[in-house]
């Protein structure tokens, strides 16, 4: 078979930046419905359904070791799940799709702004300015996600399958 034709070449893998995201089960259930692989990646023991397409990875204690792990494994057309701002711009670098988990997608047009923003907050926070902290996460936020991550498992999907 060729891989043009091949689904296991046409679909994309989920990594997830596991420590504090709030859609785990959301991305769960995306992947059975695609056939999928998860890697669900922290830096401490989570609880992931024993299922074969759904990997825990569980990295050294650290700074940015599970960015590392997950920048170090992806690949172009992956799907990457990530509040982190800065891991967001390194696995833009490779070419994969980045979704927060609000369902903000990062782009190579938006993550030059959202790093300025983010380093703009961390120097005020720096200078001992009270800053707010993100909004509370809603449900709106989850289906929002749900949209999202479909979207972009079918645009990985149409990517991989005419490049």
């Amino acid at each position: 078979m060729s891989p043009v034709s091949d689904p296991a070449a046409s679909a994309p893998r989920l990594f997830v930046d596991a420590d504090a995201c709030p859609v785990k089960n959301e991305v769960y259930k995306v992947a059975r419905r695609y056939g999928l692989r998860v890697f669900v990646v922290a830096n401490s023991f989570l609880l992931v359904p024993k299922e074969d397409r759904i990997e825990r990875i569980v990295v050294d204690a650290g700074p940015d070791v599970a960015d590392d792990w997950i920048v170090d494994q992806c690949q172009n057309g992956d799907i990457i799940i990530t509040a982190d701002i800065p891991l967001a711009g390194r696995c833009l670098e490779k070419a994969a799709l980045v979704i927060g988990p609000t369902g903000r997608s990062f782009t190579p047009d938006t993550i030059g702004m959202a790093l300025a923003q983010r380093g703009l907050a961390e120097h005020l926070r720096s200078t001992g300015e009270i800053t707010r902290g993100p909004p509370p996460f809603q449900a709106s936020d989850r289906s929002r996600f749900l949209s999202a991550l479909d979207e972009a498992v079918n645009k990985s999907r149409r990517n991989r399958t005419i490049g």
